[in-house]
């Protein structure tokens, strides 16, 4: 019988690192084995002896004996691989799961597995070739799996393979990345979390730096004073190395225990040498790269419009958070600087109908203003940007703004465009036309169901850029680091200019402005073989005058130099060029006409495959050994509504927390089907409640937080002899003791107490309700979006049937959308899947129902037969559903579910399981 090994690695350039062993033994003796093995070693006490029993113990289960992380950046362009060797020491099979989070802007470029000392290679290809060979694999019944699960900054890669008895696989992951200038530093951030000891853990980082490296920064956050000589750190001029090999001892909490310290982030931090030239040109084999970031200028001025959505959807934390971060952002502005506030929800306000500078009384009334912004209403996009713009007209028209500035507008939204012009693309068109290339437009998406597309075009074909703000607690410093990045103007209208007719392909050489902190890179190909000297010329705008810097290397000269730095990849320009290429012409395909969006395509498909990149276009297909079949699996690169999207509800926003990394299952409706995800959200499972019209169970309820929610059954309109009734939710009440809040959900009516105060709500009409850190938000005849502070945000979807329908009941269905600030005490028939749900599903062979095939499942301990099937997700559709596949547990799902449906049984709509 299998046993099951769940190895999490996480890396990102802000790399991330984190390996997590989940081990379940499917032999019946398991439990009785680990109790006798406890109680003898609680008997032995911390000694060495205790120390020598774990750890031959800990032989005999899978175990990473090396986990190697390795990156050369040269230039700025990183290549790092991920090596770990795991070893099954056990007398049985087990499956280990490799899992890398890699940063957004990364590409894979490489993956291996070797088992049996046969390495399995992964081969990138055309996406649309590789998804018909993950539906062939699938049809088959094979494991194939898709891989688009991302965070904040990463995307994640995972594969699994079947390990014998003591034998052991080599995972090797390889990827690349060009490191983005950011406030003024490049940041490589390994967040270290392997959760065990590792027999040979380490990380190297080679980094090669023709310039010169100005400063190097190491910080380990998990590492106590006195073990800080574990990071070694070298530099000299330009090459520089860090290090980080920590023993098994150096590893442990305390000399006699197995935890690891392990545990935080792995920061590393540098810069290069500046001056005020025209940057640094590298050239190795016919292609060059141009790195332009000049210190020592002056600011440009800039004049910013705020357009802010205060529309409903805002009301609660995203509005009091947009407030704070408005509110920090006005005092940071620069006394030469101008500024203007618009804000919309039907209808469109200004501070002031006019734009001013930001003198310290101007900013202080300002901020007075934003205080008092609170959330009403729809979203009215379009009206709001047309009139941001005309703003910046009228300025310059009445010569209020310095001649050489910078104009932009930054755009702060939650939802979709519902009032007014709603046509997404319409709204596109009137802000380009209106804008015609003049200003910068930013457009900062807040929270998961925003139209991010909508968005990013909108951007990008305004000179700006899109950025999702995520929902969580540091949403305002999200925000503030976003204008950090806009707020000090160095250079406009750059120009790069290089020898006619002696290169070809560069990559972007104009751009509109260059910020402090950043920098501007570009590459090519040198294509007249008989060029000795390479000479760029820069031309731009400083704030007072016209600037022209000249740089000019030899190209023999510059090849040797780089030549004689072994550990650094000798392709690294032309790879950096293609990638560099591949980036640009994916953010133009963005918001291509359809001719040139297909020209754009073939040429990103030509340079993915040339240089083995997975990009949106491609697919790493890897074909790995499984018993008597080869699996296969296909890692793709997600869209970024892909790698965020959140299900929505139409002209409505939903309170999402950042933790979630894709959709999340957890949720009961119908008669009644409760979903929950497992395995890290890769699949799910369902079962059914069978109760009586009239039973209230409880599904949610956390002691810690004093927060409940329980559901009532009602049944069908008539009873049948001998006919199973199907009973449905009718009736929802939930409660925050803390917060003396109860909110009381049924199909006719939402009732919300506040201690003495009741309001009631009719479904038939739009509202919303914020008190203190509560709020709630009614989409007429649709749902309802309940968040209570930040411990956890809910939605309630009402269905309603035919009026005379001569069986049928209106009811309703619960959905968690966060969870994560609830206790690890949380329980109930959903609470308790709350925290990570693991299975290991096996043996799938034909079913009872055609086309249905059963399962072996082992989870919690059980060993259960489930059976493929699918239930409804409403959140999408309110009326015909999503179908979500999922493994059904029968018998009231038991062995599932902590007890029996029983257990789950209060005595009244606002009472709690631990009373």
């Amino acid at each position: 019988m299998k046993a099951m090994l769940s190895f999490l690695l996480l890396i990102s350039i802000p790399a991330l690192i984190s390996s997590d062993f989940i081990i379940t033994e499917a032999e019946q003796h398991k439990s009785d084995y680990a109790n006798t093995v406890s109680n003898v070693l609680k008997q032995a006490g911390r000694t060495l002896k205790k120390r020598s029993t774990e750890e031959h113990g800990k032989k005999r289960d899978l175990e990473i004996h090396a986990m190697k992380i390795e990156s050369k950046v040269s230039s700025r362009f990183a290549h790092t691989v991920v090596i770990s060797q795991v070893l099954n020491r056990a007398n049985v099979s087990k499956e280990a799961f490799f899992e890398i989070e890699l940063p957004k802007t990364a590409f894979i470029t490489n993956f291996s597995m070797t088992l049996d000392g046969v390495t399995h290679v992964g081969v990138v290809k055309e996406k649309e070739v590789a998804q018909k060979q993950y539906q062939q694999a699938v049809s088959r019944g094979q494991t194939a799996g898709l891989v688009k699960v991302s965070g904040r900054k990463m995307e994640k890669f995972k594969v699994s393979v079947n390990i014998g008895p003591n034998k052991k696989v080599i995972f090797e992951l390889t990827y690349e990345e060009l490191l983005k200038r950011h406030l003024g530093a490049y940041e490589m951030q390994i967040r270290v979390k392997p959760q065990q000891l590792v027999n040979h853990f380490q990380i190297d980082v080679h980094i090669f730096e023709p310039q010169g490296i100005a400063f190097l920064n190491v910080d380990a956050n998990f590492l106590t004073n006195n073990l800080t000589s574990i990071v070694k750190k070298t530099l000299t001029g330009t090459k520089a190395h860090v290090s980080f090999k920590p023993t098994l001892e150096q590893q442990r909490k305390c000399p006699d225990c197995h935890e690891t310290i392990l545990d935080g982030d792995f920061i590393i931090k540098y810069d290069v040498n500046r001056d005020l030239s025209a940057g640094s040109v590298q050239v190795v084999n016919g292609y060059f790269v141009h790195h332009f970031a000049p210190a020592n200028l002056a600011r440009i001025p800039k004049n910013v419009i705020f357009v802010i959505d205060h529309s409903g959807s805002m009301s609660g934390t995203k509005m009091r958070q947009t407030n704070e971060a408005l509110v920090k952002i006005l005092g940071d502005m620069d006394t030469k600087d101008h500024f203007g506030i618009i804000i919309f929800d039907d209808n469109i306000d200004t501070w002031k109908d006019t734009i001013f500078q930001a003198t310290l009384e101007n900013v202080f009334e300002a901020k007075k203003f934003v205080k008092t912004i609170s959330a009403r209403g729809g979203t009215n996009i379009n009206d709001a940007m047309v009139k941001a713009v005309r703003l910046l007209d009228k300025a310059y028209q009445d010569k209020q703004l310095p001649e050489r500035s910078v104009s932009m507008i930054i755009l702060l939204t939650d939802g979709h465009p519902n009032s007014g012009e709603s046509n997404p693309t319409r709204i596109q068109q009137n802000v380009k036309n209106v804008a015609d290339g003049k200003y910068n437009v930013y457009c900062l998406g807040f929270g998961y169901d925003v139209n991010y597309n909508f968005l990013e075009i909108m951007a990008l074909e305004n000179n700006g850029v899109a950025r999702r703000i995520y929902e969580d607690s540091d949403a305002p410093l999200q925000l503030q680091g976003f204008y950090d990045e806009v707020a000090n103007p160095l250079l406009l209208d750059i120009e790069f200019q290089y020898p006619e007719n002696a290169i070809s392909e560069s990559t972007q050489a104009n751009f509109k402005h260059l910020f402090a902190g950043s920098e501007i890179v570009v590459a090519g190909k040198i294509v007249d073989n008989s060029l000795d000297y390479l000479r760029a010329d820069v031309v731009a705008k400083t704030a007072n005058e016209n600037l022209t810097l000249q740089a000019e290397v030899k190209i023999s000269g510059a090849e040797n130099i780089t030549q004689q730095q072994q550990y650094i990849f000798g392709d690294f320009t032309e790879r950096l060029w293609a990638y560099l290429t591949i980036q640009q012409l994916l953010e133009k395909r963005i918001s291509a006409e359809t001719d040139e969006k297909k020209n754009l395509t073939d040429r990103i498909l030509e340079l993915s495959l040339k240089y083995s990149f997975v990009t949106p276009l491609t697919s790493m297909v890897v074909t790995k050994p499984e018993e008597n079949k080869n699996d296969t699996f296909v890692a793709d690169k997600p869209s970024e509504d892909e790698k965020v999207a959140r299900p929505s509800f139409p002209g409505h926003s939903m309170g999402v927390s950042s933790r979630f990394q894709r959709p999340v299952y957890s949720y009961v409706d119908s008669d009644p089907h409760f979903i929950i995800s497992i395995n890290d959200r890769s699949d799910a499972i369902c079962f059914n409640i069978d109760g009586k019209p009239g039973a209230i169970l409880n599904v949610v309820t956390d002691p810690s937080t004093d927060f409940v929610v329980n559901g009532e059954l009602i049944g069908e309109k008539k009873i049948e002899k001998n006919v199973k009734m199907n009973t449905y939710f009718g009736k929802f009440g939930i409660v925050n003791n803390q917060m003396d809040m109860k909110v009381e959900v049924s199909t006719k009516m939402i009732t919300v107490f506040h201690g003495e105060d009741k309001i009631i709500f009719p479904w038939s009409s739009t509202a919303s309700l914020t008190k203190e850190s509560f709020s709630i938000s009614i989409a007429k005849e649709k749902n309802l979006t309940l968040t209570m502070g930040d411990d956890a945000t809910f939605v309630i979807v009402l269905h309603r049937v035919w009026k005379n329908h001569p069986l049928h009941r209106d009811f309703l269905g619960f959905y968690t959308l966060d969870s994560h600030r609830l206790s690890n005490r949380t329980h109930g028939l959903l609470g308790q899947f709350y925290r990570e749900v693991n299975a290991e599903i096996y043996n799938i062979r034909p079913g009872l129902d055609q086309g249905k095939p059963d399962a072996t499942m082992i989870v919690k301990g059980h060993k259960l037969r489930v059976t493929r099937g699918y239930q409804k997700d409403y959140r999408l559709d309110p009326k015909r559903g999503t179908n979500i596949p999922c493994w059904f547990v029968h018998y009231n799902g038991k062995g599932f579910i902590d007890g029996i449906p029983t257990d789950y049984v209060v005595t009244s709509l606002f009472d709690t399981l631990y009373s």
